[in-house]
């Protein structure tokens, strides 16, 4: 065996090592949840953005909502009996709106209740598709965000405000174009989210939250916590069950040189006692 085969056995082993991961992950998780839906009797779904590497050099790949999404979770939405509940676990930062709408109009139509727990954050696209859950069940510090529509790499509220302090002469075409945009799409926004909420709420509540999330009075990585959720009128608990950390261990970041987070993995209250 001389230089070249090594070299071509090296080339194959890495190849072949992180494909062989990949699947054995895939398919623990795909038992894990089979076990929450035994243990639950409920159809459970995950939707989970985290990097992970799953390319040959190992070169972390961000997720977001995007259609593909959509698609898979209409199709299980589809698949369920209408009697059947359904469990979705979400950590997403968002994504596009037309295919976070669609998750949302599915899951408001699935005659069972919906439940969506949420270990860590739902922001952007992913709160709107929680708002849709007939309850959120949520990590005390997990957090939702606003909903505020974005217009490429400026929210739509700000858009619509610079327009209002400048005089009109002194704005482009391409600006004021823009502005035309980011006001139907905020008028769009509240209003679905609106439609989500009106079933859960009184109207003029409904009404109100939806303004709030979707006006741009926050930043749009503003956290909003689950102390907030309850002022808002919002059916949420804080209760998340352990399945759901667990199934989130199965979701790994891609390895670092240096770690930056370190701890003893164990519960200092056992520890204590002995």
């Amino acid at each position: 065996m001389n230089i070249s085969d090594l070299f071509w056995i090296f080339i194959i082993f890495i190849t072949l090592v992180p494909m062989f991961k990949q699947r054995s992950i895939t398919h623990n998780r795909l038992q894990y949840l089979r076990s929450i839906e035994r243990k639950r009797g409920t159809r459970v779904i995950s939707l989970i953005h985290r990097q992970e590497a799953v390319s040959l050099l190992g070169i972390p790949i961000s997720r977001y909502i995007d259609v593909e999404d959509s698609e898979q979770i209409l199709r299980a939405i589809r698949l369920t009996p209408d009697e059947m509940p359904i469990d979705l676990i979400l950590h997403t930062p968002g994504g596009l709106v037309l295919a976070s709408e669609q998750i949302a109009r599915a899951m408001i139509e699935h005659p069972a209740k919906v439940t969506v727990f949420v270990p860590h954050y739902a922001m952007s696209g992913g709160t709107m598709i929680a708002l849709a859950a007939d309850e959120i069940v949520m990590d005390a510090n997990a957090v939702l965000g606003p909903v505020d529509p974005q217009l490429g790499k400026y929210p739509a509220a700000s858009i619509v405000e610079v327009v209002k302090k400048k005089d009109i002469n002194q704005i482009e075409d391409e600006t004021l174009i823009l502005a035309d945009m980011a006001e139907k799409a905020l008028h769009q926004v509240e209003n679905f989210v609106q439609e989500l909420l009106e079933d859960k709420m009184p109207a003029e509540q409904a009404r109100a939250v939806a303004k709030i999330l979707s006006e741009g009075r926050w930043t749009h990585d503003y956290p909003i916590t689950y102390e907030k959720l309850r002022e808002m009128g919002l059916k949420v608990r804080d209760d998340l069950h352990r399945e759901v950390y667990v199934l989130m261990e199965l979701y790994p970041q891609p390895a670092q040189r240096r770690p930056s987070v370190q701890y003893i993995p164990l519960p200092y209250d056992d520890e204590v006692k002995k």
